[in-house]
């Protein structure tokens, strides 16, 4: 197995995140699975070969929440990037990231909750919620918060 580049010189990891908004204007939130820490988060994920950010936002959705009965809303402006911290970067995505690029996307949830099933095939998260937007950021590790102010900035007005 090769050594990882130094960190600052390793690309990001292109992926998407998706902000699935209710009826009531408020948010999807997880508990993640493999954290000590209360880590919450929105549904994310990697960007496969050859898949455009859409597509691979409706398929992490569906992984991460059981449910695709979602309508696109908005898209983020730009990619938007976190680094990990470097201890971090040396053992996800076997050191061969620095962090994630990632397209945002909002969906209106067009489901009930008894669609919503986080027991997957491959489970991510321990417990979901629904949450004000703006409280979100709070909630999540400390290395994503610029990024999470940045989504929920730019996503507010469509939660109204």
């Amino acid at each position: 197995m090769s050594k990882p580049l130094p960190y600052h010189e390793r690309p990001y990891r292109p992926g998407v995140g998706i902000v699935l908004i209710n009826a009531q204007g408020l948010v999807f939130t997880a508990k993640r699975i493999d954290t000590k820490e209360a880590a919450w988060q929105f549904p994310q994920g990697g960007i496969d070969e050859g898949e455009d950010p859409h597509t691979a936002a409706l398929r992490e959705l569906e992984e991460e929440t059981g449910t695709n009965k979602a309508e696109p809303v908005a898209e983020s402006r730009a990619w938007i990037s976190y680094d990990l911290p470097r201890d971090m970067a040396d053992h996800c995505w076997k050191g061969r990231f620095r962090g994630q690029k990632q397209k945002w996307f909002a969906f209106k949830f067009l489901g009930t909750d008894a669609d919503i099933d986080i027991h997957t095939e491959h489970p991510e998260f321990s417990e979901w919620r629904w949450m004000p937007l703006a409280d979100v950021p709070a909630l999540i590790v400390p290395f994503k918060k610029p990024l999470y102010d940045q989504v929920v900035a730019e996503f507010l007005p469509f939660v109204g």
